[in-house]
């Protein structure tokens, strides 16, 4: 009952997260009407269902509410939205980190987002980062680009039609136009950034063992070129930086550049995070530096970083190589009960055949041996028969024949010779004899 309870309590969580509704007890009569259906509850939410039965007033962006108050009337903290239930663990407790400042433009824009929006990256949100509440913010704005806002490095968000990129492509995008932009700015000797989203540079990092440098860039700071110059593009930083993280960066005025100062609460620029993945699809903040930093600090740092926490890494790298080698144990122990399994029926098999062919064969020489007799019958018949009708003849000769005369001077002897040992004697009649 008490997982019940748990449960029931993240998914209220979840949708205040995603439709931006503070009220606790109307949330949980929301997820109640549509039976704790979170999919159902966010698309009725969308669709204005709840609306129809009843359930919640009209939002903010209605009619009746931009008539009162404004379009924005429902928006009472911005941190409702990205900051309430933030998605970082923080494991480095040294740090302070300054709460955001509200009051930029692009807030408003992504708070106010209709919930059409939202519900098209629900379902990312909740299957990306289980229960970290502020990754909300991160959907939202990844939805800015898949309404086809493009959010530029060097520029404001612009309208270029509707996109069929996913957050994750246009996470992508967004990364190769901060590389690009970046080299045209600064040259082409830099750190190795990643062309890929935050979501899959975090993911190569796990898979590789290593933890992912986030540099977030704003190009309006006054300490960033020479925090770029002096430190970053350092030929001592780039060394370093290659050889032991992997490396993120995006600005600031891009929508996951944004996203991500919000969520790692960046007060000030430049600023540089060291990130891990960690249990429960959380996110682990180890380390941030924010303000101009000289290459040998910033080294030192880092390095310090990795002194501390790299024994994570190699924990992480042994249960995953221990991970690997008991499936490929598993997988040699099923291949192995597979070919005995397939040498069993293979012997089955031949078994089989064999059997069928004795059968086959036993069949066939009883077939044979009943075509013999029937064979063998039907000759003696034939053998007998003509034994009787030779017999019928010998008599029909022999009564036409007559009796055989007496001797006497009437009758002649008679001799033959039959194959020269046998000899025939009998007399005839001499009138039959000059017949």
């Amino acid at each position: 009952m008490a997982q019940g309870s748990r449960d029931n309590d993240d998914k209220i969580a979840h949708f205040q997260a995603v439709t931006g509704l503070e009220d606790t007890t109307l949330c949980e009569r929301i997820l109640k009407a549509y039976n704790w259906d979170l999919d159902v509850a966010v698309d009725s939410m969308a669709g204005g269902d709840v609306h129809d039965h009843g359930l919640i007033a009209p939002l903010a962006g209605s009619d009746q509410a931009e008539s009162s108050s404004g379009p924005f009337s429902a928006i009472t903290n911005h941190r409702d939205i990205f900051s309430d239930h933030a998605f970082l663990a923080n494991a480095n407790n040294g740090h302070a980190v300054m709460p955001y400042q509200r009051g930029t433009d692009l807030i408003w824009r992504v708070a106010t987002l209709p919930f059409s929006i939202i519900r098209g990256s629900y379902n990312i949100m909740y299957g990306a980062f289980g229960v970290s509440m502020s990754i909300a913010g991160s959907i939202l704005s990844d939805s800015i680009g898949a309404m086809g806002f493009r959010t530029h490095q060097y520029g404001a968000p612009t309208r270029e039609g509707a996109s069929s990129l996913s957050p994750t492509s246009i996470g992508a995008v967004e990364a190769s136009d901060f590389i690009r932009n970046f080299e045209q700015e600064h040259g082409m000797f830099h750190p190795s950034f990643e062309r890929r989203s935050f979501i899959d540079a975090l993911r190569l990092a796990k898979v590789q063992f290593k933890f992912l440098l986030v540099y977030l860039h704003s190009p309006d700071h006054e300490n960033t070129p020479s925090f770029v110059e002096q430190t970053l593009c350092s030929e001592s930083v780039v060394q370093f930086l290659n050889e032991h993280f992997i490396i993120w960066g995006g600005t600031i005025r891009a929508s996951e550049g944004y996203k991500m100062s919000i969520s790692l609460k960046a007060s000030t620029f430049p600023f540089c995070a060291v990130v891990m993945a960690s249990g429960n699809h959380r996110v682990a903040l180890l380390q941030q530096l924010e303000g101009h930093r000289s290459a040998a600090d910033l080294v030192s740092v880092l390095q310090k970083v990795l002194d501390e926490q790299g024994s994570s890494l190699v924990a992480a790298r042994i249960e995953e190589e221990a991970r690997e080698s008991n499936r490929r144990l598993r997988d040699e122990q099923d291949a192995a009960y597979r070919a005995a399994l397939a040498a069993d029926r293979e012997r089955e098999l031949q078994r089989r055949m064999e059997a069928e062919q004795l059968a086959s064969e036993k069949a066939e020489a009883e077939r044979r041996k009943r075509q013999e007799a029937i064979v063998a019958e039907r000759a003696a018949q034939e053998a007998a028969r003509k034994k009787m009708a030779l017999e019928e003849r010998k008599q029909q000769k022999a009564s036409a024949l007559g009796p055989e005369p007496e001797k006497g001077l009437d009758s002649i002897e008679v001799l033959m010779c039959i194959c020269f040992w046998s000899v025939v004697h009998f007399y005839i009649d001499v009138k039959d004899f000059f017949l």
